[in-house]
């Protein structure tokens, strides 16, 4: 059994959650005065692409990551 499209799901919904919370972040009218919830939230999205990224290079490498 190949794990290939579930590393590719997983890259497309979190990839997803990242771009959506990065756009949220963005529109803000806060971002000038960045208080502490602002950084976590951009640490999440961070964390999101990271995860996003690991799928995407683990579904090109046959599913085995680094």
């Amino acid at each position: 059994m190949s794990n290939r499209p579930t590393y590719l799901r997983i890259f497309f919904v979190v990839t997803g959650f990242g771009v959506l919370s990065l756009l949220a972040m963005l529109s803000r009218p806060s971002l000038a005065e960045i208080r502490a919830v602002d950084i976590v939230h951009l640490i999440g999205t961070g964390m999101c692409f990271g995860v996003g990224l690991m799928a995407l290079m683990a579904h090109f490498r046959g599913g085995h990551l680094p």
